[in-house]
């Protein structure tokens, strides 16, 4: 891997709120375009890793680079221009309930462009087109499903077009269709916009269905313990802990790559 190809990257990470440890020593990249899953247990702080990445957690120790800009030492403005490079899906989606759905995806545009009114209805049509709400922008959040909110919340993070994409637990709350669909679109999302993805999630269908690698946090050490292509960490991963958690609700391991073209 070179350099460049080198979006974000963490360096001796230690995540804690007072004397008690998240997790500590975290050292990996995150490559441009790809799509990078934190994946691990229940509270082992994969959604506060996620908090660390976007500006909401400052490190007990360590650093977060975004390209050369060391995120925690950039002066306030820079720290916001890097920010603004972000979009973030929330696990309920996080839309304001008062506002329909073109005036939630709207108010980034509004607050960081200096866009016409017609302009930013333009641009919303669009996200909504993107996320396969087309025609929706005038429904409110509470006259629509679950995945629908989750949609909308996608296209309230696209509006900027961002470079990165940030998800936390995206299907958390969704029936497997709408998990499955959601999923679809994010890979057609990364391989359409080339955006960096980076999701949390515990939900196998997903890990396997869009992650190109994976990070495991492992919650009795409070670091890292894994870290690759899951399809392959499944049956080669030196750490047990690793394999039974991909391998959980199947009686047999799945076949590796290399297993399968034998077969």
């Amino acid at each position: 891997m070179q350099a460049n190809d080198t979006h974000i990257r963490v360096e001796e990470l230690t995540m804690a709120f007072g004397d008690f440890v998240i997790q500590q020593n975290l050292t990996f990249s995150i490559r441009r375009g790809e799509t990078f899953v934190i994946m691990g247990g229940s509270g082992c702080g994969k959604s506060t890793l996620l908090r660390h990445l976007i500006g909401l957690h400052r490190p007990a120790q360590g650093r977060v680079l975004y390209g050369k800009t060391d995120l925690w030492a950039a002066e306030p403005e820079t720290r916001r221009a890097l920010m603004r490079r972000t979009g973030i899906l929330y696990q309920s989606g996080a839309l304001w309930s008062s506002m329909t759905l073109a005036e939630n995806i709207a108010v980034p545009l509004e607050a960081y462009t200096a866009l016409s009114a017609r302009e930013i209805r333009d641009v919303v049509n669009l996200k909504l087109a993107l996320v396969g709400l087309a025609g929706f922008g005038g429904f409110y959040p509470s006259e629509i499903s679950g995945g629908m909110k989750k949609r909308a919340g996608l296209a309230r993070a696209m509006a900027l077009d961002p470079e990165i994409l940030y998800f936390d637990e995206p299907s958390a709350g969704l029936d497997p269709i709408s998990a499955k669909r959601l999923d679809d679109l994010i890979i057609e999302l990364r391989e359409s916009l080339g955006a960096t993805i980076v999701i949390v999630t515990h939900e196998l269908a997903s890990i396997f269905a869009i992650a190109t690698r994976a990070l495991f946090l492992d919650d009795e050490t409070h670091t890292m313990i894994a870290e690759g292509d899951p399809r392959k960490l499944i049956n080669q991963c030196p750490e047990e802990k690793v394999r039974r958690f991909l391998n959980r609700g199947n009686e047999t391991p799945l076949k590796t790559e290399q297993e399968e073209v034998k077969v």
